[in-house]
């Protein structure tokens, strides 16, 4: 005797070895022997075989048509059986009363199933529902199939060429176009990305880049809403000051401006004035959450996305020509030690003469020019004669400050690597599309009028750090508790030490207009300013406040990305350098290991990190002739081979290395996209099956 049974939604058959009230032990055509629920025997029968009743059946089961069985069918509860015999006739085969269980099993839409082996029609509004439901899915699917194809043929559908950066990114794993593309891509055996580049999806190498940027990180879009800038309501004295900014020609946010009293009187006064939006712009007002929004300025060769809109920061900038609105902070100095023996800070309108740019003074403002009066160079633009003796003290000033910070780290600060700037040619000065000329040129860390800025902003961001700790006002700090290897600069709202630096406390409050936790450390510095002792009751942000560390963590993530597609931004425009000019070899010098067995080397005149064969052996900080491979804009990858070492072997020394400059270490790596073949494989293959009721 056999038994024709269900388990686990599949339908099984085998011979009784031994049978029960409750359950019989069966015996499987494999040998397995599987104990069965009476409840789950449907048939019972001496012939034919199971497995050729089960085939037989299958196919007795396709020769019904479910639109006539369901005119058929009863309209109360009915066994498979009775369907057998009333489609069939009174006389029903087993063959048939199965195929007719099948059938019922693999149609809910037209029948729901009521117990063991009984059925009940479904309503005629619900089949219609359904049967519409199935057109639908057959003929998404036929647009798959169709999408699919078209992509094998190298030709990209419109829908997903408008869904490009979604598929590959943040897919929806159910849409057809994502299922085109994981079913065109298994059928030609090419990556997802190759597939879509090969079809025409993308347009160009760096509209790929910006527009995933775009995609992921501003999908709304980078404009702004029609927002006024608040006026400063404060009367704010005048600053009996003429201060100067110094920054690149491209710079619109001017944060910063400098300023120097009492020259040659023994005490001199050090004004470091920085703009004020804090004064204006309210926590939680629209502008707020603006800026609280985009966390900062994202930067790029040739275009930017700021921070705030920009007549905003026009509004709060410290353009040259007008007396602007500033946080103040005025260091006291003893001229001949350069000893710091006070500090104060002021809320007041600041006298902006002039906005220097260091990228067209560099080459006069030397350590020479300052240093030597005699020293004179033609077309020296006004008014920077007359502020000779100003910078001179400044450079002098910042060379001290450097040195003491120094003392504090346990040993020099060694950038030896320039800072690159790229310029772009060919758009008018509007957002790049990727066919633009580009130059590189160099600036070399620690010029003259680049220490002079920066140390300026480390004397502020710490002064300004260690009193709002001394006053228990929380901010926003930067610490690093050592310079042993792997300890990282992090986040948090205690005045701790920067060992990075040098300085006991290091709070960025220098640049509000562009980076959002420097609006918050002015928040906090403009109430200890106003309330002094009890400003920790009056800040925006109390201690232990939980919206600071949520400030924190999304800052951090989002400086991240932005920081990374800058980078990543930059090495396109070099890569483009490469091609434009021809450029087939360069000098390189070799840092550490890299993957498969190769070496990174740094180029010597580019801000270029790639992986090299044939360096095995040499030294770090070995100097090489690399030949380049093939460029890969999409992936912005390139690699080379050496072909000869240019220092002799055996004298190389070892690179110079900072910790803060190893983050900076990388080269290209894949990119990581959303596309999972194996889980849209099986994804695909349930979609195809009937649902079960």
């Amino acid at each position: 005797m056999y038994a024709l049974f269900e388990e686990a939604g599949k339908f099984m058959a085998g011979r009784i070895l031994s049978e029960a009230d409750a359950s019989a032990q069966v015996e499987l055509d494999s040998g397995k022997r599987v104990k069965v629920k009476a409840a789950h025997i449907l048939l019972k029968f001496e012939k034919p075989a199971p497995a050729e009743l089960i085939a037989q059946a299958q196919a007795a089961a396709q020769t019904i048509e479910l639109e006539l069985a369901y005119e058929f069918a009863p309209e109360d509860e009915f066994g498979f059986a009775d369907l057998a015999r009333d489609y069939f006739s009174d006389n029903a085969t087993l063959v048939q009363q199965a195929g007719a269980l099948f059938r019922l099993y693999e149609a809910p839409h037209y029948f729901r199933r009521a117990g063991k082996g009984r059925f009940k029609k479904a309503p005629a509004e619900i089949v219609q529902q359904a049967l519409l439901a199935i057109e639908k899915k057959k003929l998404v699917l036929q647009q798959i199939t169709d999408w699919a194809q078209a992509l094998g043929r190298n030709e990209c559908p419109q829908p997903i060429r408008d869904q490009l950066y979604k598929i590959l990114f943040k897919p929806d794993k159910n849409a057809p176009e994502y299922k085109a593309v994981v079913e065109a891509s298994r059928a030609t055996q090419t990556a997802p990305l190759d597939l879509l580049q090969r079809a025409g999806a993308i347009d160009s190498p760096y509209q790929f880049h910006w527009r995933r940027f775009l995609f992921e990180n501003f999908p709304k879009g980078t404009g702004f809403p029609a927002l006024e800038a608040p006026a400063i309501k404060d009367e704010l004295p005048l600053a009996d000051v003429q201060a100067y900014s110094i920054d690149d020609s491209h710079t619109t946010e001017i944060d910063d401006a400098l300023s120097v009293q009492g020259l040659g009187s023994g005490t001199v006064v050090l004004g470091i004035h920085i703009a004020a939006p804090g004064l204006a712009i309210v926590p939680g007002t629209p502008l707020d959450q603006l800026g609280r929004n985009r966390l900062s300025t994202v930067y790029m060769p040739g275009h930017k996305i700021t921070m705030l809109p920009d007549d905003v920061v026009q509004a709060y900038s410290l353009d040259e020509g007008r007396a602007n609105p500033a946080v103040s902070l005025y260091v006291t100095i003893q001229e001949d030690t350069l000893e710091i023996t006070g500090t104060e800070t002021k809320l007041e309108r600041v006298p902006v003469a002039v906005n220097l740019r260091h990228d067209q003074l560099d080459h006069i403002v030397t350590e020479a020019w300052l240093t030597d009066p005699s020293i004179q160079i033609e077309n020296t633009p006004q008014p920077l004669p007359a502020l000779r003796t100003e910078l001179s003290f400044l450079y002098r000033l910042a060379q001290q400050l450097k040195a003491r910070r120094e003392v504090v780290r346990g040993k020099p600060e060694t950038f030896n690597r320039p800072d690159y700037t790229f310029r772009l040619q060919g758009n008018s000065g509007g957002e790049p599309d990727g066919s633009e000329q580009v130059s590189i040129g160099t600036r070399h860390r620690g010029s003259p009028l680049d220490l002079i800025v920066a140390e300026a902003a480390i004397v502020a961001n710490s002064t300004w750090g260690s009193w709002l700790g001394e006053l228990g006002v929380p901010g926003i700090y930067r610490s690093q508790a050592s310079l042993l290897p792997g300890v990282k600069v992090r986040m948090g709202t205690k005045a701790l030490p920067h060992a990075g630096i040098g300085v006991p406390s290091y709070a960025w409050s220098t640049s509000p207009l562009r980076r959002y936790t420097d609006l918050v450390n002015q928040w906090q510095i403009i109430a200890a300013t106003r309330h002094g002792k009890t400003a920790a009751l009056a800040a925006p942000f109390k201690p232990k406040d939980a919206e600071l560390f949520s400030i924190i963590s999304a800052f951090d993530a989002a400086y991240s990305t932005y920081n990374g597609y800058q980078g990543g931004m930059e090495r396109f425009w070099t890569l483009k350098y490469l091609q434009q000019n021809g450029i087939t070899e360069i000098t390189a010098t070799t840092f550490k290991e890299g993957p498969a067995g190769s070496f990174l080397v740094r180029a010597d005149t580019l801000p270029l990190v790639l992986p090299v064969l044939g360096a095995q052996g040499l030294a770090r900080g070995a100097r090489v002739r690399v030949r380049l491979g093939e460029i890969d804009e999409i992936t912005l990858d390139i690699g080379g081979t050496v072909i000869e070492q240019l220092d002799l072997p055996g004298t190389t020394a070892a690179a110079p290395q900072d910790s803060d400059e190893d983050d900076e270490d990388a080269a290209a790596g894949p990119i990581a996209i959303a596309v999972d073949m194996n889980e849209a494989d099986a994804a695909g293959a349930s979609a195809a099956e009937p649902a079960q009721a």
